[in-house]
């Protein structure tokens, strides 16, 4: 990233046609599409710098194996995006095609996975169920007597998120964006059902369009606009095993279905290890701790034997921004107007963010979304039952 595209120095501006709030992957791919389409000096904010929370970590999963069409056609229509990304915007993003496999253990599982592959494949999604012996031919760590089936699709993977970031914000910053890292939003005025100023700790900026990209800080941005935004931040963390004596063969992303436990390449020789920690309180702490590798181990005694030994060196704690029922938040919100979000990703913000940028920008320019989001308004919540997504730790 340039240190024009991340420094903080300089005043603001003093208008601006669309402030968007946060840094990180969603608010630079909504960044870099409203320049792309000719919203000429929009200005980006962050508190802290740019991909400084969740969009920090090393590797995301990229993906289009969901159980809601919805999020399978904006996994699709993403990693379509990640493999034109060294074309458009011009970066390479590490993007490797590994696949993603879930472990099934349970009847109930498959069913519900092979209701989600049909519908995936509906959508042209080359995902498939597969035999607990063909899951072991996939990931050599897997012990296939525990397991009744697994999911597999090969073109869903992993990609550097820091290089996305970095990429959509310099071209966002070459098309005339500014953004401005240690600047935090700390007021929205509005007046007469309209968006006037963002007061910040660097000054005040008048405009008449928002964007909350705040990730697991949008429902104190919606506040102060007036809009909730439900999202609660929830801890997760990750270890590295380092380089192994043995390098591991190359697997798919892997994860176990009932117990979240989760691992894949680190692409240094080593491994990756997660899992979601259900004694996990919510709340902003983000320090590293190893409270939860017990818990990894325990799973990995029964999912993968090899694993539940293995050292760690070092890790990595972000922020999952979660919603009620694990599913975005994208549209405009009625009151005040011109006030947008994207927010609330629950676990996969990444691999969604290129479809999310087009989606508000389309929204911003009042055109056609190129994927109707309209089930996902933050006001869902009081007008409709929700069905959760299946596939998300």
């Amino acid at each position: 990233m340039t240190n024009g595209t991340e420094s903080a120095a300089g005043s603001l501006p003093p208008d601006a046609p669309v402030v968007v709030i946060g840094a990180g992957v969603i608010g630079a791919s909504v960044a870099f599409h409203l320049a792309e389409a000719g919203v000429r000096e929009v200005l980006v904010l962050d508190r802290d710098r740019p991909a400084g929370g969740s969009s920090g970590k090393p590797i995301g999963g990229v993906r289009a194996q969901f159980s809601d069409p919805l999020n399978i056609r904006l996994g699709q229509r993403s990693l379509a995006a990640f493999r034109d990304f060294p074309q458009r915007p011009g970066v390479d993003v590490g993007l490797d095609e590994v696949g993603y496999l879930f472990l099934l253990g349970d009847g109930d599982e498959v069913a519900a996975f092979e209701d989600s592959v049909a519908t995936q494949n509906a959508l042209g999604v080359p995902s498939r169920i597969v035999t607990p012996r063909e899951a072991h031919g996939l990931c050599p760590y897997l012990d296939p007597k525990g397991l009744v089936a697994a999911a597999y699709s090969p073109a869903d993977g992993y990609a550097l998120p820091r290089a996305a970031v970095a990429g959509y914000l310099d071209a966002a910053v070459r098309l005339g964006a500014t953004v401005r890292a240690n600047c935090a939003v700390t007021a929205i005025d509005s007046a007469n059902g309209a968006i006037r100023a963002v007061r910040t700790t660097g000054g005040t900026v008048r405009t008449p369009a928002v964007v909350c990209a705040a990730g697991a800080w949008s429902a104190q941005v919606g506040n102060m606009a007036g809009v909730r935004l439900p999202v609660t931040p929830l801890r997760r963390q990750i270890a590295f095993t380092g380089p192994l004596r043995q390098a591991p063969p190359r697997i798919p992303f892997t994860l176990d279905l009932g117990s979240t436990l989760y691992f894949h390449n680190d692409g240094a020789g080593g491994l990756l290890l997660g899992m979601s920690d259900p004694r996990q309180p919510p709340g902003f702490d983000r320090s590293f701790t190893l409270d939860w590798l017990p818990l990894f181990r325990a799973a990995a005694a029964l999912r993968a034997p090899e694993l539940a030994g293995l050292d760690v060196t070092d890790g990595w704690a972000g922020l999952y921004e979660m919603t009620p029922d694990r599913n975005a938040l994208i549209g405009e919100a009625a009151a005040p107007g011109r006030f947008l979000y994207a927010t609330g990703f629950s676990g996969h913000g990444f691999l969604q963010a290129p479809a999310v940028g087009e989606i508000i920008r389309d929204l911003f320019l009042r055109r056609t979304p190129v994927i109707d989001v309209a089930p996902l308004a933050a006001g869902r919540f009081t007008s409709r039952a929700n069905r959760p997504e299946k596939a998300v730790i």
